[in-house]
């Protein structure tokens, strides 16, 4: 049975062997009676491994097996890269073990108390605190640390849970600090907490053999009513400065209009006064023409012409644009001397108040 169990092993080397081990009564940790030395007077015996304790089943692979068991039974174990063994003797530390092959008399005493890691490890933390300014926020901080392997004793005895240990360091730290602090000045100077939260935790923990890499705060969260009021606020703000953005964007669309109307009218006039000299000049050289011309005319009857000229003139261009207005004047030809007599009238009374 014991060739054919051999034989399945061998066949199947990255199986986990099921084994069935007899403890002897010198083991590291015997039962009760032996270590209270109620067999033989607590010297150790080969007796039935039934006296000392019941037969043990661990599931191990093969690796592991060699190593573990029946490196302690040739007195040698290996301590794997990056960790240390805590060698005791008689359960007195004795040496700390660096990564190789050991000698471990266990017949003299010597065991290993358990392996110390040197690897960087990572703690997240979670803290719940208020601002100066009442609102509660969720600091998340990550503590990056190791042990020290000069310090491996210090790292090993003196502290039983680690990270508890620096969950509560931060929880202090953070607490003390961010309640001194608005909520807007707790974003900008996470760096500033960070750096007070691994002063205190170099000062704490390096007096039980470990080492603060880095710390980091990764995130702040404040209630989600909290983000949401600071989210329309600053959308609020954005819009306002949108809309004043916009306002002198109109105000300056609208002075430039002006201005450009008033260049308009001002081209305009001049354009206006221009056309009007024109005119009088050129009435003025038709009544001497036509006063030269035509003997016995006086300048009445000149005006009198050249007025209806002007009416017919007037009449074309409103016959002529779709677009006009509708405008009522006399359209009779007699109507023309009454237009007349009417400016005169005007242009005498006008000369007349000059006078007085």
């Amino acid at each position: 049975m014991m060739r054919d169990r051999e034989r399945g092993t061998r066949s199947n080397p990255s199986a986990s062997c099921r084994l069935q081990l007899l403890v002897f009564c010198f083991d590291s940790t015997p039962p009760p009676s032996v270590h209270n030395g109620a067999v033989n007077g607590g010297r150790p015996s080969l007796v039935d491994a039934r006296v000392c304790r019941p037969p043990l089943t661990l599931e191990l692979n093969r690796s592991e097996f060699l190593n573990q068991e029946m490196g302690q039974a040739l007195g040698c174990i290996q301590v794997d890269q990056s960790t240390v063994a805590i060698k005791e003797t008689f359960g007195k530390f004795d040496d700390v073990l660096d990564p190789g092959c050991h000698c471990l008399p266990w017949c003299l005493g010597s065991q290993v108390a358990g392996h110390l890691s040197l690897r960087v490890q990572q703690l997240d933390v979670r803290c719940e605190t208020k601002t100066k300014d009442n609102v509660f926020v969720n600091v998340v901080a990550s503590i990056q640390y190791r042990a020290l392997a000069d310090k491996a004793e210090d790292a090993f005895y003196k502290l039983s849970n680690t990270r508890s240990q620096i969950q509560a360091y931060v929880f202090d730290v953070i607490r003390a600090s961010v309640p001194k602090l608005d909520l807007d000045a707790t974003f900008e100077q996470k760096n500033d907490i960070a750096k007070a939260v691994e002063q205190e935790l170099e000062k704490a923990m390096s007096h039980y053999g470990f080492e603060i890499v880095q710390t980091l705060i990764v995130d702040i969260e404040p209630d989600e009513h909290v983000k949401r009021a600071m989210n329309e606020i600053n959308a609020a703000s954005r819009m306002r400065m949108a809309a004043n953005e916009k306002a002198e964007a109109e105000k300056i669309l609208q002075i430039k209009r002006a201005e450009g109307e008033a260049e308009s009218k001002y081209l305009s006039g001049l354009g206006i006064a221009r056309q009007r000299q024109a005119i009088v000049d050129g009435l003025r050289d038709s009544v001497l023409a036509f006063s030269v011309n035509v003997p016995g005319t006086t300048s009445k009857d000149v005006m009198d012409m050249v007025l209806v000229t002007q009416y017919f003139d007037t009449m074309k261009e409103i016959g002529a644009s779709s677009r006009s207005n509708s405008v009522f004047i006399p359209h009779g030809p007699g109507a023309v001397k009454d237009i007349a007599s009417q400016i005169r009238e005007g242009l005498l009374q006008g000369n007349a108040a000059r006078s007085d």
